[in-house]
Parts: C-alpha cells; sequence; structure tokens
C-alpha cells in the first residue's frame, strides 16, 4: 500500500510538471506573431516595396533620357559606286558610325508631375491596403484564439459533469447492491457516462487541431499552451466602446481608399489631357563615323516640338470618357460611404446583441445550476427519479457551454466593432 502511495504521488508530481510546463499564450501575443509571420502579411509587404519601387521608376522621367548608338559594316562592294570618264568608282564599302545623344523633356503636358503624384498615391494605397491586411489577419488570429477559449471551456464543463456522474455511479451502484434501485438506473448512468466520454474525445481532438491550425497562421512550429482567459471571464459593456458612427467614418481605411480612388482617377483626367497637348524637348548629342578611311566627329544641340494634331479628334472624347470615370469614382464614394455607415450600425447592434444573449446565458447558468443542486438532494431524499437528475446535468452543461458561445461571440463582434470604427 505504501508503495502504491509514493507512485501515486510520482504521477501527480509528473502531470502538474506536465502542465505547468504548458505555455499561457495571450491574445495579443497571438496576433503579434501572426501579424510577423502571416502569408498575407509577407505578400502584402511585398507589393507595398514593389509599390515603393513603382514610384522611384516614375521619378527617374525627371531625368534626361541617354541613349547611344554604333554600327560598323563592311559590304561586298561600295555603297555608292558611279561612272567618271568612263571609269567605274565605288566608295564606303566599310566604315564605323556611332553617336550619344541626350535628351531633357521641358513639357509634357504635365505627364511626369502627374505621373509621379500617381505613383506616390500607389504607395499610399499599399499602405492602405497593407493596414486591411492586418485588420484581417488580426481578427482570423483572435477567432481561432477564442474558438479554442471555447473549446477548453466546454471541456471544464464536461469535467465537472463527470465527476458528478462518477459520483452518482458510486451511489447508484451502492444503491443497486443494496437492493434498493434497479440494474436499469445503472444503465442510466453508464449511458451517460459514455456520452459523456464520447463528447469528451470530440472535444481533445478540436482542441488539438484548432491549435494546430492556430500555429499555421501564426507561422510558428506546433508547440504545447493555452489560453489566456482573463477577458473571456469579466466582459466589458459595450457602452464603453460606443462611437459616433459619422465622426469616426473619416477614420476608416476603406473610406481613405475611396478617397484615394477619386484622387487617383482625377490625375488620370489629367494625364489622359496631357496626352493631347504639345511635347517640348531639348537635347544634346555628339556623333562620330569612320567612312572613306577618314575619322569625323561633331556635336550638335537641337529642340523637338511634338503636337498631335489627328490625335485631337479622338482624343477629346478619350477625355471625355476619363472625365466620367472620375464622376463614376465619386458616386462610388458616396454610395460606398453609407454603406459603411450602415455596416457601423449594423455591427454595434450585432454587439449589443450579442452582449444582452451573454446575460441571459448567465440567468440561465444560475437557474440550472441551482436546479441541478435541487434535484441531486430531491434524488438522495427518494423524491424524484434518477431521469430527473440526469436530466438537470444534461440543462446544466447545455448552459454553461451556451454562455460560452455567447461570450466568444461577444468578444469577435467586439473586435469587429472597433475595426469597423477604425480602432
Amino acid at each position: 500500500m505504501k508503495k502504491r502511495n509514493i507512485a501515486l504521488l510520482s504521477l501527480f508530481l509528473l502531470s502538474g510538471l506536465t502542465i505547468s510546463a504548458q505555455e499561457v499564450l495571450t491574445l495579443e501575443q497571438c496576433k503579434k506573431l501572426a501579424l510577423e509571420n502571416n502569408v498575407k502579411i509577407k505578400n502584402a509587404r511585398l507589393e507595398q516595396s514593389a509599390s515603393n519601387e513603382t514610384k522611384k521608376e516614375a521619378f527617374t522621367n525627371y531625368f534626361p533620357s541617354i541613349s547611344a548608338t554604333g554600327e560598323a559594316f563592311n559590304a561586298n562592294k561600295g555603297v555608292i559606286s558611279f561612272d567618271f570618264s568612263g571609269m567605274n568608282m565605288s566608295m564606303l564599302k566599310n566604315g564605323v558610325v556611332g553617336g550619344v545623344t541626350a535628351t531633357q523633356p521641358v513639357f509634357v503636358g504635365g505627364k511626369i508631375v502627374n505621373g509621379n503624384k500617381l505613383a506616390k498615391l500607389g504607395t499610399e494605397v499599399s499602405g492602405y491596403q497593407m493596414k486591411l491586411s492586418e485588420d484581417e489577419v488580426s481578427v482570423t488570429a483572435e477567432q481561432y484564439y477564442w474558438q479554442i477559449v471555447s473549446l477548453q471551456e466546454k471541456m471544464k464543463t464536461i469535467e465537472i459533469v463527470e465527476k458528478m456522474l462518477n459520483n452518482l455511479y458510486k451511489d447508484v451502484i451502492a444503491a443497486y447492491n443494496a437492493g434498493t434501485t434497479t440494474k436499469n438506473d445503472v444503465l442510466k448512468v453508464e449511458l451517460k457516462q459514455n456520452e459523456i466520454a464520447s463528447s469528451k474525445l470530440k472535444l481533445e481532438n478540436g482542441i488539438s487541431l484548432s491549435k494546430l491550425a492556430l500555429c499555421q497562421y501564426m507561422g510558428i512550429a506546433s508547440k504545447n499552451f493555452v489560453m489566456d482567459t482573463t477577458e473571456f471571464k469579466s466582459l466589458i459593456s459595450p457602452l464603453e466602446y460606443k462611437v459616433n458612427h459619422e465622426e469616426v467614418l473619416h477614420n476608416r481605411t476603406e473610406y481613405k481608399l475611396l478617397d484615394k480612388n477619386v484622387e487617383a482617377n482625377r490625375l488620370q483626367t489629367k494625364m489622359k489631357i496631357g496626352e493631347y497637348m504639345p511635347q517640348v524637348a531639348v537635347g544634346a548629342g555628339y556623333m562620330y563615323n569612320y567612312l572613306m578611311d577618314k575619322n569625323s566627329s561633331f556635336g550638335m544641340l537641337y529642340a523637338t516640338v511634338s503636337v498631335p494634331i489627328s490625335g485631337w479628334w479622338g482624343g477629346s472624347h478619350a477625355i471625355k470618357k476619363q472625365k466620367l470615370n472620375e464622376k463614376m469614382a465619386e458616386n462610388t464614394k458616396q454610395n460606398s460611404s453609407e454603406l459603411l455607415m450602415i455596416q457601423m450600425q449594423q455591427l454595434w447592434n450585432d454587439l449589443e446583441e450579442s452582449y444582452k444573449q451573454v446575460q441571459l446565458a448567465e440567468k440561465s447558468v444560475q437557474s440550472s445550476t441551482e436546479n441541478l443542486r435541487l434535484n441531486n438532494d430531491f434524488y438522495k431524499a427518494g423524491t424524484v427519479a434518477l431521469k430527473d437528475l440526469l436530466d438537470a446535468e444534461t440543462l446544466m452543461q447545455q448552459s454553461r457551454d451556451q454562455k460560452t458561445e455567447a461570450s466568444v461571440d461577444y468578444l469577435v463582434r467586439k473586435t469587429k466593432y472597433l475595426q469597423a470604427t477604425g480602432r
């Protein structure tokens, strides 16, 4: 017996070490890891870098365009031939020609300036898109997090019910052995125990799989951890998060993107107008040739003026089309702004409703717990049947699970509301 006690104590200590070895992850830690390692964020960073490179590329249009050409030839006969006093003469059988030119645009209808503004706007848009990606990853990571918390809380409820059933089974077996109850009651408890064992197995698998999914989403290796449930246990009233939706509309990333879309269309209109305006450039060049066994070189300055006269016929329609696109962007902004206002109100309504569901679930837990206590007392006093006690345990389990689900739903909706109001 002494050796058996020592073995049990050792097993208890080892299990304690296993529990203490589990890392406790907070919600903020999970979000931070997801924002650092998730593939969606990595790709968003690459897109942002690509936008920066486009901006740098557009800036190079301010500098002169430099080109160099060179050509050498060797023909089977002279390129130029003629008869002179009965004699056939040919020239330029071989030679070398080359040159370097530099052209500086002076006026190109504002295409360079507006092109650079568009490129800069592109970097701003990629920044806002990065923010949207971060919001999406944060919400998804939080949903994974609270899903695990929900399963863990349901596991606690299962363990409570399991313990009660084990105690009840001992009492029923004792009563059966004493001849005060039937085998049918023993079987009822055993069936309930099997049902709970099955539910527990499903929960264990669900927790394991959910943790794997969260680790993959955070970009870390799978490890043993439990979730911090501090926030889950102390929910804050939604009134603490309520804001004026009209005032925060301009803080929303989606609204800022709508603004940038209108701005981009205005710049594209200016770019389109610039395509049909005169273009002026100045340049300098140096030319060299080696022809007819002689070296020759010269420098030059030049200016070019290009006027797209025939392009004006179709250009007026192209400009009108772009102005219509600009108007459509403004209409889209107005319509989408109204939809964003509706979305914020809907999310607020959902948040309020979910909080009320939590309060109702808390009352149900209190009622089902008291109902279980009374049925347990009545069963021991012999005034209610075993079935009534088992039904009371089922109601208690269901009410606790409903409260868990309602609390998790409230926390996820809270995050969505905060993000939808620019926080």
